[in-house]
């Protein structure tokens, strides 16, 4: 095995009792990259997690850290670290003695775990909070103590499993910044379960869409996006509006409305009839138009710095984000649609055969 990609998994199965899991699934990680399982409850990505820990064994398949087959090891021999959704802190030690559980049991002496705990302390900004205990500080800061302890420890391999979901949306913000900037710093292979689409995106490197069991579509946050390669997958990523329509090697024609294509939407896709997905930041509104982009308002939704707009165009609906600062909701007669085409992707006719190309 090669060293680059330091976590495989081989042709993994995964079954209980009857019920198969995880379905001969591969899987690399490169050497210092946050990878993301990403999908739905019950996918499979949390059983994959465990896989690489070692709390759960493969019905069949291989798996790799280094180089090194350890399929048949114990979680203690793999030399990884896992940061838990619900923290798993001890309440009767405090936050030092928390973080510094690892070193202990590994043998070190009190000088040198104190240093290391200091240091890990420091990391996470909670320098001087290690006389504390767990009662004493907040949800975010115990989140923060968790990854502490894990990074102490100075692993091959760091795992997070849904390490935000108990934490509030600010809370989630800041941690994830934080997550993602000492998983750079000390460049430390992780792999990371969530199934928060913005999370994923904010911390990967690669993300991997999961559905039962199987990998839907690997690549970068931003391909995951502008590309998907199936129905699951453009809707899972984000709101999109589908449309039949065609490509004719220069244009994208909607509804008879002339979007000219750019090589990044249309790829290497040859001319013909495709499925057209529109994302709905991708869509505009304005009051001049050709008659085939007039469309007529239905439902108009305040979100506080965006409008959620749903307007009826050609018998179909669609849904469009506008900036409440650039959209007046009191002049919506004889409105015309313009799509930028920066936000559109093709799906082939057959789309779900494509779906891992």
């Amino acid at each position: 095995m090669e060293n680059e990609n330091f976590v495989v998994l081989k042709n993994i199965c995964k079954r209980f009792g009857d019920k198969t899991v995880i379905g001969n699934l591969d899987l690399e990680i490169k050497k210092g990259s946050l990878v993301t399982l990403l999908g739905p409850s019950g996918c499979g990505k949390t059983t994959v997690l465990r896989l690489v820990a070692g709390l759960e064994k493969p019905t069949s398949g291989q798996i790799y850290i280094d180089g090194e087959d350890v399929t048949s090891t114990s979680i203690q021999q793999r030399d990884i670290c896992m940061v838990f959704q619900s923290y798993a802190l001890f309440p009767h030690l405090s936050l030092h003695d928390n973080v510094g559980y690892g070193l202990k049991m590994i043998g070190l002496g009190k000088d040198e775990i104190k240093q290391r705990v200091d240091e890990a302390l420091k990391l996470v900004d909670l320098e001087g909070f290690g006389e504390r205990y767990v009662d004493q500080i907040s949800g975010g800061q115990q989140q923060r103590v968790a990854l502490a302890r894990a990074l102490v420890l100075k692993p091959k391999v760091l795992l997070f499993d849904e390490p935000l979901s108990n934490l509030d949306a600010n809370l989630r913000r800041s941690m994830r910044e934080t997550i993602r900037e000492l998983q750079q710093r000390f460049n430390i292979t992780s792999l990371y379960v969530t199934h928060d689409q913005s999370e994923a995106f904010a911390v990967s490197d690669t993300v991997i869409v999961m559905k039962d069991g199987e990998i839907m579509q690997a690549g970068s946050p931003t391909d995951l996006y502008k590309h998907p390669t199936s129905m699951f997958m453009a809707n899972f990523m984000g709101e999109a509006n589908i449309f039949d329509g065609e490509y004719d090697g220069q244009d994208l024609i909607i509804n008879g409305y002339k979007i000219p294509a750019d090589d990044e939407t249309t790829l290497s896709f040859p001319a013909g009839q495709y499925q057209i997905g529109v994302r709905p930041e991708a869509i505009l509104l304005s009051t001049e138009g050709e008659a085939c982009q007039q469309c007529q308002i239905d439902n108009i939704a305040y979100m506080g710095s965006m409008y959620e707009i749903v307007v009826k165009w050609h018998d179909k609906e669609l849904l469009l984000q506008l900036n409440s600062s650039q959209f007046d909701p009191e002049s919506v007669d004889h409105l015309y649609l313009h799509i930028n085409p920066v936000g559109l992707f093709l799906l082939p006719p057959n789309v779900e055969s494509f779906s891992k190309k």
